[in-house]
């Protein structure tokens, strides 16, 4: 699924592209397993002429803030995916709506023109996303919920460590816990523990201080440099476990390169 840095890359190309416009038109789809606790015709009018303000991320969950509330808030789940025509946005590996599908996709759930013409669309192909209208996204679920942003609020190294050492649970499913750390999914954690040399299935409260403090560095260094390069892939180092995740593909992987990666 779209984890941080997929997410950052979204809500960056709708800031640089679309925060000081007005909402001309939208179009909801009807769907109400992804459109979450409102009609189609609510959704609509709510938006309708207002001023996109900014756009916000937390984890894997980001909103645009409007001139006034409610406003749009998209949990990106399995497959969800912002596309704006004429930008390029990078997408997760496997959600991407490929370019000669009509516009806007048939996956559809939220499509917006603004006043210059630029279109916005967020699409989801599987239907586990959730797109919900809301007056304070960050008062309730899911963003409520969350963990401390890995990349926007993460925790000192000695509070860190700590609390890995009170923690009697598998540090790759710790690292996956929203309520722990917000933002990292399953690429993520397991490039973070290959980088670490750390067993996924390791408990948390074994870890040693060494260990703790190389984790913690390779986390803000991956989600750093994923940021960096808009979570493009093919701009990753070629050492990373991700390029050899996705099937098979001849070689062998290294990760020579993660003592210099985590060591900063």
């Amino acid at each position: 699924m779209p984890e941080l840095p997929e997410v950052e890359a979204a809500r960056r190309a709708v800031h640089e592209n679309c925060v000081g416009k007005k909402i001309t038109k939208c179009v909801i789809a009807d769907d109400s397993k992804v459109i979450d606790a409102v009609s189609r015709s609510e959704f609509e009018a709510s938006v309708l002429g207002k001023l996109i303000v900014a756009a916000h991320r937390k984890g894997k969950n980001m909103w645009l803030q409007l001139d006034s509330p409610p406003f749009p808030s998209f949990q990106f789940g399995m497959a969800g995916a912002i596309y704006i025509k004429g930008v390029a946005v990078t997408q997760y590996k496997r959600s991407a709506v490929k370019d000669e599908d009509e516009w806007p996709s048939k996956y559809s759930k939220f499509f917006i023109e603004l006043d210059d013409g630029l279109e916005l669309s967020f699409t989801d192909k599987r239907r586990f996303a959730k797109v919900r209208l809301l007056k304070d996204p960050t008062s309730v679920p899911p963003i409520s919920e969350l963990g401390p942003d890995a990349l926007l609020e993460p925790m000192a190294l000695e509070e860190f460590t700590k609390s890995l050492h009170k923690k009697k649970t598998e540090i790759k499913a710790l690292l996956l816990d929203q309520s722990y750390i917000s933002g990292i999914g399953n690429w993520v954690a397991d490039e973070v523990l290959y980088q670490a040399r750390i067993h996924p299935r390791q408990v948390a409260s074994s870890l040693s201080d060494e260990n703790c403090s190389t984790l913690y560095n390779c986390i803000k260094e991956v989600i750093q440099l994923a940021v960096e390069v808009d979570a493009d892939c093919s701009r990753f180092p070629l050492e990373w476990l991700f390029h050899f995740r996705w099937g098979k593909r001849p070689g062998k992987i290294s990760g020579e390169n993660a003592s210099l990666l985590c060591s900063s």
